[in-house]
Protein backbone atom coordinates (compact mmCIF):
# COMPACT_ATOMS: atom_id res chain seq x y z
CA UNK A 1 0.00 0.00 0.00
CA UNK A 2 1.46 3.52 -1.24
CA UNK A 3 2.03 6.10 1.21
CA UNK A 4 -0.95 8.18 -0.06
CA UNK A 5 -3.44 5.39 0.60
CA UNK A 6 -2.08 4.27 3.54
CA UNK A 7 -2.74 8.28 4.50
CA UNK A 8 -6.06 8.17 2.96
CA UNK A 9 -6.93 4.80 4.99
CA UNK A 10 -6.01 6.51 8.54
CA UNK A 11 -8.08 9.57 7.81
CA UNK A 12 -11.22 7.55 7.00
CA UNK A 13 -10.27 5.42 9.94
CA UNK A 14 -9.82 7.84 12.45
CA UNK A 15 -12.45 10.48 11.00
CA UNK A 16 -14.82 11.44 13.42
CA UNK A 17 -18.37 10.08 13.21
CA UNK A 18 -20.29 13.61 14.30
CA UNK A 19 -21.85 14.06 10.94
CA UNK A 20 -23.98 11.22 12.12
CA UNK A 21 -25.12 13.56 15.04
CA UNK A 22 -25.70 16.38 12.15
CA UNK A 23 -28.29 13.61 10.76
CA UNK A 24 -29.91 12.76 13.47
CA UNK A 25 -30.59 16.59 14.85
CA UNK A 26 -31.66 17.31 11.80
CA UNK A 27 -34.37 14.44 11.26
CA UNK A 28 -35.80 15.39 15.10
CA UNK A 29 -35.94 19.46 13.74
CA UNK A 30 -38.05 17.89 10.43
CA UNK A 31 -40.46 15.63 12.66
CA UNK A 32 -41.10 18.65 15.33
CA UNK A 33 -41.95 20.83 11.81
CA UNK A 34 -44.16 18.55 10.69
CA UNK A 35 -45.83 17.59 14.01
CA UNK A 36 -46.24 21.62 14.17
CA UNK A 37 -47.67 21.46 10.56
CA UNK A 38 -45.49 24.65 10.09
CA UNK A 39 -43.70 24.96 6.48
CA UNK A 40 -39.99 25.77 6.20
CA UNK A 41 -40.90 28.75 4.99
CA UNK A 42 -42.80 29.82 8.00
CA UNK A 43 -40.00 28.38 10.09
CA UNK A 44 -37.60 30.29 8.25
CA UNK A 45 -39.39 33.75 8.89
CA UNK A 46 -39.79 33.37 12.67
CA UNK A 47 -36.40 32.28 13.29
CA UNK A 48 -35.08 35.02 10.89
CA UNK A 49 -32.97 32.45 9.15
CA UNK A 50 -33.00 31.34 5.50
CA UNK A 51 -34.86 28.44 3.83
CA UNK A 52 -31.61 27.23 2.73
CA UNK A 53 -29.83 26.83 5.38
CA UNK A 54 -33.06 25.42 7.27
CA UNK A 55 -33.23 22.72 4.80
CA UNK A 56 -29.31 22.12 5.00
CA UNK A 57 -29.66 21.19 8.88
CA UNK A 58 -32.92 19.20 8.35
CA UNK A 59 -30.51 16.93 5.78
CA UNK A 60 -27.65 16.75 8.30
CA UNK A 61 -25.73 19.00 5.66
CA UNK A 62 -24.85 21.91 8.54
CA UNK A 63 -24.25 21.48 11.81
CA UNK A 64 -26.47 24.15 13.98
CA UNK A 65 -25.12 26.09 16.93
CA UNK A 66 -26.64 26.07 19.72
CA UNK A 67 -28.09 29.40 19.50
CA UNK A 68 -29.55 28.28 16.28
CA UNK A 69 -30.99 25.21 18.03
CA UNK A 70 -32.64 27.19 20.92
CA UNK A 71 -34.41 29.16 18.21
CA UNK A 72 -36.13 26.81 16.01
CA UNK A 73 -36.59 25.11 19.55
CA UNK A 74 -38.74 28.42 20.35
CA UNK A 75 -40.30 28.24 16.70
CA UNK A 76 -41.47 24.60 17.19
CA UNK A 77 -42.60 25.56 20.69
CA UNK A 78 -40.45 22.40 22.56
CA UNK A 79 -37.47 23.20 24.98
CA UNK A 80 -33.80 21.73 23.45
CA UNK A 81 -34.31 18.33 25.69
CA UNK A 82 -37.37 17.54 22.71
CA UNK A 83 -34.13 17.22 20.38
CA UNK A 84 -32.92 14.35 21.52
CA UNK A 85 -35.31 12.25 20.04
CA UNK A 86 -37.77 9.69 21.19
CA UNK A 87 -38.01 7.88 24.39
CA UNK A 88 -35.37 5.80 26.05
CA UNK A 89 -35.39 2.07 25.75
CA UNK A 90 -35.03 1.09 28.99
CA UNK A 91 -37.09 -0.46 31.21
CA UNK A 92 -35.45 2.40 33.91
CA UNK A 93 -36.19 5.00 31.48
CA UNK A 94 -39.79 3.65 30.98
CA UNK A 95 -40.85 5.04 34.22
CA UNK A 96 -40.19 8.54 33.42
CA UNK A 97 -37.80 8.63 36.61
CA UNK A 98 -34.44 7.03 36.68
CA UNK A 99 -31.26 7.46 33.55
CA UNK A 100 -28.60 5.22 34.20
CA UNK A 101 -24.87 7.20 33.79
CA UNK A 102 -24.98 4.52 30.52
CA UNK A 103 -28.02 5.50 29.08
CA UNK A 104 -27.69 9.22 28.68
CA UNK A 105 -29.10 10.40 25.46
CA UNK A 106 -26.42 13.48 24.02
CA UNK A 107 -26.57 16.39 22.02
CA UNK A 108 -22.88 17.27 20.46
CA UNK A 109 -22.52 20.48 18.85
CA UNK A 110 -19.24 19.87 17.51
CA UNK A 111 -18.73 22.49 15.70
CA UNK A 112 -19.10 24.42 18.71
CA UNK A 113 -17.46 21.85 20.81
CA UNK A 114 -20.22 21.96 23.18
CA UNK A 115 -21.56 18.71 23.81
CA UNK A 116 -25.38 18.51 26.03
CA UNK A 117 -26.37 15.48 27.99
CA UNK A 118 -29.62 14.62 28.90
CA UNK A 119 -29.99 13.54 32.44
CA UNK A 120 -33.56 12.61 32.65
CA UNK A 121 -35.70 9.96 30.17
CA UNK A 122 -36.40 11.44 26.79
CA UNK A 123 -39.83 11.44 25.28
CA UNK A 124 -41.23 12.75 28.88
CA UNK A 125 -42.98 15.85 29.19
CA UNK A 126 -41.96 18.50 31.73
CA UNK A 127 -40.89 21.75 31.81
CA UNK A 128 -37.54 21.50 33.67
CA UNK A 129 -34.97 19.95 31.95
CA UNK A 130 -31.46 18.90 33.47
CA UNK A 131 -28.33 18.57 31.57
CA UNK A 132 -24.40 17.90 31.85
CA UNK A 133 -22.84 20.22 29.39
CA UNK A 134 -19.07 19.48 28.62
CA UNK A 135 -17.23 22.23 26.81
CA UNK A 136 -13.80 21.28 25.18
CA UNK A 137 -11.06 23.77 25.59
CA UNK A 138 -12.09 26.90 23.26
CA UNK A 139 -15.68 25.12 23.01
CA UNK A 140 -18.21 28.50 22.83
CA UNK A 141 -21.79 29.62 21.95
CA UNK A 142 -19.88 31.78 19.71
CA UNK A 143 -19.80 35.75 19.19
CA UNK A 144 -23.28 36.51 18.80
CA UNK A 145 -26.01 36.68 22.33
CA UNK A 146 -28.98 34.81 21.99
CA UNK A 147 -32.20 34.26 23.72
CA UNK A 148 -34.63 31.76 24.60
CA UNK A 149 -37.57 30.59 26.34
CA UNK A 150 -37.87 29.63 29.78
CA UNK A 151 -34.75 30.01 32.86
CA UNK A 152 -31.71 28.77 33.42
CA UNK A 153 -29.35 28.05 36.52
CA UNK A 154 -26.13 25.74 37.02
CA UNK A 155 -23.30 24.70 38.65
CA UNK A 156 -19.82 24.75 36.84
CA UNK A 157 -18.06 21.04 38.49
CA UNK A 158 -15.10 20.80 36.46
CA UNK A 159 -12.91 23.89 34.76
CA UNK A 160 -14.08 27.55 33.71
CA UNK A 161 -16.49 29.17 31.65
CA UNK A 162 -17.30 32.72 30.97
CA UNK A 163 -20.66 33.71 31.02
CA UNK A 164 -22.25 37.10 29.28
CA UNK A 165 -25.53 38.02 30.34
CA UNK A 166 -26.87 41.40 28.66
CA UNK A 167 -23.69 43.59 28.94
CA UNK A 168 -22.38 41.94 32.16
CA UNK A 169 -19.64 39.08 31.94
CA UNK A 170 -17.95 36.62 34.28
CA UNK A 171 -15.47 33.83 34.94
CA UNK A 172 -16.91 31.35 36.77
CA UNK A 173 -14.44 28.36 38.33
CA UNK A 174 -15.43 25.16 39.87
CA UNK A 175 -18.06 25.29 42.66
CA UNK A 176 -19.46 28.89 41.12
CA UNK A 177 -23.07 28.76 40.24
CA UNK A 178 -25.51 31.13 38.18
CA UNK A 179 -29.61 31.56 37.32
CA UNK A 180 -31.05 33.94 34.83
CA UNK A 181 -33.49 34.40 32.73
CA UNK A 182 -33.26 32.80 29.34
CA UNK A 183 -34.89 35.83 27.61
CA UNK A 184 -31.74 38.25 28.63
CA UNK A 185 -29.34 38.03 25.94
CA UNK A 186 -26.49 35.61 26.92
CA UNK A 187 -23.25 33.51 25.84
CA UNK A 188 -21.07 31.29 27.02
CA UNK A 189 -17.56 29.66 26.70
CA UNK A 190 -14.91 27.63 27.81
CA UNK A 191 -11.10 30.12 28.08
CA UNK A 192 -9.01 27.15 28.54
CA UNK A 193 -6.76 26.12 26.37
CA UNK A 194 -6.19 22.67 27.67
CA UNK A 195 -9.15 21.73 30.14
CA UNK A 196 -13.09 20.74 29.42
CA UNK A 197 -15.23 22.09 31.52
CA UNK A 198 -18.16 20.51 32.99
CA UNK A 199 -21.36 22.03 34.38
CA UNK A 200 -24.32 20.74 35.66
CA UNK A 201 -27.41 23.13 34.09
CA UNK A 202 -31.16 23.05 34.24
CA UNK A 203 -33.49 25.09 32.05
CA UNK A 204 -36.88 25.55 32.34
CA UNK A 205 -39.46 26.18 29.93
CA UNK A 206 -43.07 27.66 29.33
Amino acid sequence: MGKQASRAKSRAETKPAEPAMDVAVGQRLRELRHGANLSLETVAGRSALSVGFLSQVERGLSSPSLRVLATLADVLGVGIAALFGGANASSDAASGIVTRAGERAELKLWRSGISKQLLHPTGTDGKLNLFLVHMEPGGSTGDELYTHDGEEAGLVLEGEMILTVDDETWTLTSGDSFRFASRRPHRFSNPAKRAKAVVLWVNSVT
